[in-house]
């Protein structure tokens, strides 16, 4: 050997499989809470607490299982490194799922103790989701995903803090109890904005490139929507639980920047978008079910921080049926289906010709399905704001129309990549 000279050291390649599970997991059993979501409209709405419960089992349900199960993936592929245990991972889906089912179960039941060890079990399931994406970070070979990244870490903490101040409030805490009226937006708010959000528009900077066939830009509107959908997060909820209308307003400019940023860097990227010649109607839904989802989100926060700006830190700035139809149902609901139908033929289970023939099942009735979604969105975001009940029936009609159609043909999808039984002899 020659003197100074190394033996090169042979590079294992990194085994995804085991995360690819998981992701598939997160994404049937998102899709499953989303239809629990459709299915409790149809519960009087003093059984299902008004709102509560469709919104509990679409964010804290849907969402978030999507979230931790994708998120960490996501994250190992931009470090280049190999992925957490997969065991800590299905610890974090099952207890983000025991825990979103315990805290509805006892809130609906009047079950205090069941609410609060909900509220515990979804903790500690967005805690180990921190794990498992904090794992690749410090192992990276590549870049570790910047930006994204870090806006993945904030917020998982803002969950954690919304879903703390909730469990100790079903838990009966005093403090937290007595400044409710105030500490409902700022809860509201870092869930759904300073969690959800932050996370979906954190991942379109690099998802909507890789879904539209054109490559990941580097854009300031890609930092500024991330920067102000975080700053918007964590201000807005700070202004209310301060009581400070400077520091809510200057929150609900952020977030609304944010979202205009999303959108320009989103029309940057579609002005680049590759032309597809196989699978028209898949990447059709896809596409336009992404674009579509932006196009609610800066409705929904025009709509959500301009009453901030108008009316302040006052808790009737935070208002549900001004920002159910856009924000919950527009722009997270949309978000999951859209990629769920992506990302199951591309990291599900079976062959190629498996996954064409999902392409396919995903693809299906594309224009009915995106135009029901959005015509419905369209009349609940007029409906519910104004009382219109032939509005707000109508959009219903629509919405679980379309997503539950969607819902369905992703689990058909599912089972054309599983595994088949071959008969015995």
């Amino acid at each position: 050997m020659i003197a100074g000279s190394l033996p090169r050291q042979r590079i294992k390649p990194v085994d995804r499989s085991g995360d690819r599970l998981v992701a598939l997991v997160a994404i049937a059993g998102s899709v499953a809470f989303l239809v629990a979501a459709l299915l409790s409209l149809a519960l009087p709405p003093a059984d299902r607490h008004g709102a509560w419960l469709p919104l509990h089992l679409a964010l804290a349900g849907s969402a978030t299982l999507a979230i931790v199960g994708v998120m960490p993936f996501f994250v190992a592929a931009f470090a280049a490194a190999a992925p957490i245990d997969v065991k800590v991972r299905f610890a974090s889906l099952a207890a983000v799922a025991v825990g979103a089912l315990g805290v509805a179960s006892g809130v609906v039941m009047a079950v205090s103790w069941l609410a609060v060890a909900g509220g515990v079990s979804f903790i500690a399931g967005i805690l180990l989701a921190g794990v498992s994406t904090v794992g690749p970070i410090r192992h990276a070979l590549g870049p570790s995903g910047g930006i994204v990244s870090r806006a993945y870490l904030a917020a998982l903490l803002a969950v954690t803090i919304g879903a703390t101040l909730a469990t100790l409030l079903v838990g009966g805490f005093g403090p937290v109890a007595e400044a409710w009226l105030r500490l409902k937006p700022a809860h509201g708010w870092l869930n759904l904005v300073g969690f959800v959000s932050l996370v979906i528009a954190g991942t379109l900077v690099h998802f909507f490139p890789t879904v539209t066939g054109t490559r990941i830009l580097d854009r300031p509107t890609g930092r500024v929507a991330i920067l102000g959908i975080a700053l918007g997060g964590y201000g807005v909820p700070l202004g209310f639980a301060a009581g400070s209308g400077l520091v809510a307003r200057i929150g609900g400019v952020a977030t609304i920047v944010g979202a205009l940023a999303l959108a320009t860097y989103a029309s940057e990227v579609a002005r680049r978008r590759g032309r597809w010649t196989t699978d028209r109607t898949w990447h059709l839904f896809v596409i336009g079910g992404l674009a579509s989802s932006i196009a609610w989100f800066v409705v929904g926060t025009v709509v959500a921080g301009g009453r901030i700006l108008v009316l302040g830190a006052d808790p009737s700035a935070w208002s549900l049926d001004t920002v159910v139809a856009p924000l919950v149902v527009g722009w997270v609901g949309l978000a999951v289906i859209a990629s769920g139908s992506h990302l199951l033929p591309a990291i599900g289970p079976g062959d190629q010709a498996a996954h064409a023939r999902q392409r396919g099942v995903l693809g299906r009735v594309s224009v009915a399905r995106l135009v029901g979604a959005n015509a419905g969105v369209a009349l609940l975001a007029l409906g519910l704001p104004t009382a219109s009940g032939p509005a707000t029936v109508a959009g219903l009609l629509l919405v679980v129309l379309a997503m539950g159609s969607s819902a369905l043909l992703v689990a058909i999808a599912i089972g054309i990549g599983l595994p088949r039984a071959r008969p015995a002899g």
